[in-house]
């Protein structure tokens, strides 16, 4: 009966250990999506040359905007 107990409490553990780390890993990565009008989307990750351009004048826009 413990080792059940145990054993459950330690999957429930590994579980929510592995998703604030995926949660973690996911926020910090950066990148530009941008939308067509023909429904088409390019995503420019942060590193990529039109993101260097891009990601400081998205970041100004986000902080502008949750300022006010």
């Amino acid at each position: 009966m413990r080792r059940s107990v145990a054993l459950v409490v330690g999957t429930l553990f590994g579980l929510l250990a592995g998703a604030a780390f995926l949660r973690r890993h996911a926020v910090d990565r950066e990148r530009a999506d941008l939308y067509f009008e023909d429904g088409s989307m390019l995503s420019l990750a942060n590193g990529s040359p039109g993101a260097e351009r891009l990601l400081p004048l998205a970041r100004r826009i986000i902080g502008e905007t949750r300022s006010s």
